[in-house]
């Protein structure tokens, strides 16, 4: 089984066995599904990668260095697509507002009715009847991992053949996996259930499965929903343009600061400016935000060990808030006498929600509260307007960019 250590020494180490196989290996294995402990076509660097333990700058600039842009085009397509599915959603922040709503109600409906209640808890244990799917269901709830294939494959059934609320699906993943985040998690599942775009839908299929898991399973065409249909949902009207990081203007050096740690960024290190007057910082785990259901510990122990790893390297001591009361951010700057606050730029998703709910909190008490945003997600998310393929086309620019930066 894999083993994730919360920390960024484990996350330069896997990077560092898996430099050899960015190329030609990744590109024709990748797809291949081997099963719990045997993940060694892909990186398995998602976790990290979720908490800036290590940059996505970091992994796209050792997979050049060592196979060259041609040699590396596929490891790094597939690195840029976390990028534009979180540019995609930050334009789009009401596609969030509506899975959580939707999340709500979806749940109320499932809990009203007996049979499908039983369904869910089915599918969630892994006892559907369905080998392959149930094998994936125990996988990811015993490792918080799961290949990205066979998260497609899963989706699918759960949404087309099971006929269970996509959103409920979605959650069970956010839940469990130690690489959940809002955007690609919530984007991937309206991806597959025909709603990300218009019409076009994933569709499990046998014969794609018994070949992509090597003959680990093989289930019979019947078994799936043979003629799926793309779900119908509300199209999220116009583009907006991106939201720029609160406030407007860069902290203030001479201010006294509280720099608040998330599992957003954890390598503040590198991301904030130099020379702050900071009085204290404060770690925010927000896993329990995730959901209104209960989620994984060991997501939960993943998130506040990164936490406790960042605040280690960053030093000036660490308090630990508590996400449920954003008011516990003024309690802390006031016992500290901090008058601004510097956090890693919120993205659309949990910590967001818990930021803009402590934000009249925050105003009341006459505190500032700064964001700070790598330079990648604006050389990336400023053409995550469409489809992938816009940002894909921009690939050799976006490199150029941060080359330059």
């Amino acid at each position: 089984m894999i083993t994730w250590k919360p920390t960024r020494s484990e996350a330069l180490q896997v990077l560092e066995d898996f430099i050899p196989k960015m190329g030609r290996a990744y590109a024709s294995g990748r797809n291949y599904d081997h099963g719990p402990g045997a993940h060694q076509s892909v990186s398995c660097l998602s976790p990290y990668i979720r908490r800036r333990l290590i940059t996505e700058q970091e992994v796209v600039n050792a997979a050049l260095e060592h196979h060259g842009q041609s040699g590396a085009e596929k490891f790094i397509q597939e690195v840029l697509w976390r990028s534009y599915f979180k540019g995609w959603l930050e334009r789009r922040p009401g596609v969030w507002s509506a899975y959580r709503q939707g999340l709500a109600q979806d749940l109320d409906a499932v809990s009203a009715n007996a049979g499908r209640q039983r369904a869910l808890e089915e599918a969630e244990s892994g006892r559907t009847g369905l080998d392959c799917f149930d094998a994936w269901a125990r996988e990811l709830t015993d490792t918080g991992y799961l290949h990205n294939h066979a998260r497609m494959w899963f989706a699918s059934i759960w949404i087309f053949t099971l006929k269970l609320p996509w959103r409920v699906g979605a959650d069970f993943f956010l839940r469990h996996l130690l690489d959940g985040d809002p955007a690609s998690n919530t984007l991937s599942w309206r991806w597959v259930a025909g709603l990300h775009t218009r019409g076009k839908l994933y569709e499990a299929q046998a014969w794609n499965i018994e070949k992509f898991t090597g003959g680990r399973f093989t289930p019979e065409p019947f078994d799936f929903e043979t003629a799926p249909i793309a779900l119908d949902g509300t199209e999220p009207e116009g583009l907006p343009p991106l939201q720029p990081v609160r406030p407007a203007r860069p902290p203030e050096r001479n201010t006294p600061t509280l720099v608040v740690l998330t599992e957003d960024d954890c390598l503040p290190e590198t991301l904030f400016p130099d020379h702050l007057d900071i009085r204290s910082v404060a770690i925010l785990p927000t896993s329990e935000l995730r959901s209104p259901r209960p989620v994984a510990g060991a997501v939960a122990r993943f998130e506040t060990g990164a936490l406790l790893d960042a605040g280690e390297r960053f030093g000036n001591g660490h308090e630990m808030l508590d996400a449920a009361l954003p008011e516990s951010l003024v309690v802390l700057a006031e016992r500290c006498g901090a008058r601004q606050l510097l956090a890693p730029f919120a993205p659309t998703g949990p910590l967001k929600d818990f930021f803009d709910a402590a934000a009249p909190a925050i105003a009341k008490q006459g505190l500032c509260l700064s964001e700070c945003r790598r330079p990648w997600d604006d050389a990336v998310w400023r053409y995550a307007s469409a489809g992938f393929f816009k940002v894909k086309k921009q690939i050799p620019n976006i490199l150029d960019t941060m080359a330059a930066a």
